[in-house]
């Protein structure tokens, strides 16, 4: 890439607000950190791990809340 090109358009994550710690999460879903941790261990929540610190996409959660709902109406 040369200077007068434009960089490309970032995809992914653009704010540290899009990632949620655990303790985060634990509040907005009213549950126990290890209920959280179970989600995460079985996949059902999206994570990643940055070294030691697992964090949660805002996104993750969304669609976690979505597919639940989804799953309850059904």
């Amino acid at each position: 890439m040369n200077a007068q090109e434009p960089a490309p358009p970032r995809r992914g994550l653009s704010t540290p607000e899009e990632l949620l710690t655990v303790p985060q999460v634990m509040a907005r879903l009213q549950l126990s950190r290890s209920a959280v941790y179970d989600l995460l261990r079985t996949r059902q929540l999206a994570s990643i791990t940055l070294g030691r610190a697992r964090r949660i996409p805002t996104h993750a959660l969304t669609d976690f809340i979505r597919t639940r709902l989804d799953q309850e109406a059904a």
